[in-house]
């Protein structure tokens, strides 16, 4: 299984064993930096090991601030794609990653921001310390030294300094707290239930990371944490001198006699952020661009269930099979922009989305389609962008599985087979799907319906009847539904659906699923395609490492899933 999975996720493997090497050695080199440099005897005088957990801490945030862009920028992404087209399907399909990436990084940042305030914490708490020391340790002796100049090692100056006044005065402080705050609420904001249910809030408090970039380039600018100048270092070097400084006479003759001087370490979070904020402000504006293009709404179509279905064009937008767009509508808001899977297929003079009600947003837009208004709703339109799903033909034979309104991408899908039917189309590696759809309600099989039966009247009249093989599974039912199901069981076609195949009650049992397939296709490279929850892939990537072949003369189950 472990093999299995390599062969199919190797670029993923190795990105993440490089995204971890690099964090361990940036982590390890600057902790035994900060730990053993002479330049920081001193401040180790005072802070101890804090200074090394802290700095090195500081050197990965930095190192993982500068990837947390890149996984959104998907335009660049799309290029990628674009480019890599020749590539390996596999190669291709591992951007699809990007949101796991991203979110990966992201707590990589909450874990390290957690170390290296705990270690300024530490800090703070013993600068102080020896500030207030009256002793003639060598920490409080340091302390005291060049309180009037610049050459100061501890940045608390006076005895009446609280820990929390330095927390909130001082630049570092201020811009810390500010940033940690921010990356909280980021990370707090976007979890599956969330963004499922709550997706404006998500979307609003993502743009957190504007506050959080501008505080983390600023944040150590103050250089509060310092070390020895080069030039103290060659005049009195710690391995001599530093035993003079607690046992000074007033009337020293000594070359160790002068005090040490000190000097910030320079700020360099900046230069990790640049390029990558270049890059984002460009696929910002990239973005803006796109979103000015002029889009006609041609058709508004309400299904049951409050499932709406607009029919768009725009100039020079093409498409692939199971690509989403990011829609914007400037009359509910300006900001928000939601994705969703293009129902259409290639071959139409349109490119459709069907929206169903869940959250502010989707039901602001149904209502305000539903109103009647003279004049259209002004839509906007990013994308489109490019997932797994392209690679359907790619398969002889495609197992195809949407749970709910995780359909979409599959209607484009079968559309496009029914239209390279119609075109006797050469280019169609495809010679079976199977297709699955798992729904809680009959009222979601609503709008899907017609598709599939005017599918399977085509597919009948051109003798092409064996080519789809779908199941309707159907995981909430109530007892009406099974009274009717039992008094209309002889019929020809189905109670809940009207087509010919049978809707199943409960859910799919996979294992008997895929042994079926693997029996009917036993030499075949099969791919498994998803969009729908977590614990539905799991379920099935469990099925596809169980029943590929290690003869790799024999069946193999790849699978993918869709990423928003």
């Amino acid at each position: 299984t472990m093999g299995n999975w390599l062969v199919n996720h190797w670029f993923s493997a190795a990105v993440l064993v490089t995204w971890l090497g690099i964090n361990i050695f940036l982590f390890t080199y600057y902790f035994l930096f900060f730990d053993r440099d002479e330049r920081y005897f001193y401040t180790r005088a005072i802070l101890g090991s804090a200074l090394a957990w802290a700095r090195a801490s500081a050197k990965c945030l930095n190192f993982n601030s500068m990837l947390i862009l890149l996984p959104v920028c998907r335009n660049l992404l799309s290029f990628l794609r674009g480019t890599c087209s020749c590539c390996r399907r596999t190669l291709r399909k591992q951007l699809d990653h990007n949101l796991t990436f991203h979110k990966l990084v992201a707590y990589a940042l909450a874990l390290l921001t957690a170390v290296h305030t705990i270690a300024h914490l530490f800090n703070l708490e013993r600068y102080n310390h020896s500030q207030q020391a009256s002793d003639r340790s060598l920490p409080a002796v340091l302390s005291k030294m060049h309180l009037q100049g610049s050459k100061w090692l501890n940045p608390i100056h006076s005895n009446q300094t609280t820990v929390e006044y330095v927390a909130f005065t001082t630049i570092p402080g201020l811009t810390g707290v500010i940033i940690t705050l921010a990356l909280i609420l980021m990370v707090t904001s976007s979890t599956e239930f969330i963004r499922r249910n709550y997706f404006e809030v998500f979307w609003y408090t993502h743009h957190l990371f504007l506050i959080y970039f501008i505080g983390l380039v600023i944040h150590g600018i103050a250089g509060l944490v310092r070390g020895q100048t080069e030039e103290s270092m060659e005049e009195v070097h710690p391995h001599r001198c530093a035993h003079y400084i607690t046992q000074k006479d007033e009337d020293c003759r000594h070359d160790c006699c002068k005090d040490p001087e000190f000097g910030s370490i320079p700020a360099e979070s900046w230069k990790w952020v640049l390029a990558p904020v270049i890059l984002y402000v460009f696929e910002r504006l990239l973005r803006i661009w796109r979103a000015q293009q002029k889009v006609s709404v041609t058709k508004v179509v309400m299904h049951p269930a409050r499932v709406l279905e607009l029919q768009m064009r725009k100039k020079g937008f093409r498409m692939e099979v199971g690509q989403y767009i990011f829609v914007n509508c400037p009359t509910i808001s300006l900001l928000e922009w939601h994705p969703f899977t293009l129902t259409s297929a290639p071959e139409e003079d349109f490119f459709s989305i069907h929206i169903r009600a869940a959250g502010d947003w989707t039901e602001r837009l149904i209502d305000t389609f539903q109103q009647q208004k003279p004049e259209m709703p002004r839509i906007e339109v990013d994308g489109p962008f490019g997932t797994a799903s392209e690679d359907v033909f790619q398969y002889e034979v495609a197992m195809l599985v949407g749970a709910g309104i995780g359909v979409t991408p599959f209607a484009s899908i079968l559309k496009s087979i029914w239209y390279k039917f119609q075109q006797a189309d050469q280019t169609l590696k495809t010679k079976k799907i199977y297709f699955y759809w798992l729904c809680r309600d009959t009222g979601a099989f609503a709008w899907f319906n017609d598709l599939l039966a005017s599918l399977e009247q085509k597919m009948a009249e051109s003798g092409k009847a064996d080519f789809l093989t779908y199941r309707l599974f159907l995981t909430g039912w109530d007892t009406s539904i099974a009274n009717n199901v039992a008094l209309h069981f002889d019929n020809a076609t189905d109670t809940v659906t009207g087509l010919r195949h049978k809707t199943i009650f409960g859910r799919p049992m996979w294992n008997s699923e895929f042994a079926a397939v693997a029996a009917a296709h036993p030499r075949s490279v099969v791919g498994v395609f998803l969009c729908g929850p977590g614990a539905l892939a799991k379920s099935l990537q469990k099925s596809c490492h169980q029943h590929s072949s290690l003869d790799p003369r024999k069946v193999k189950f790849y699978f993918n899933k869709e990423n928003f």
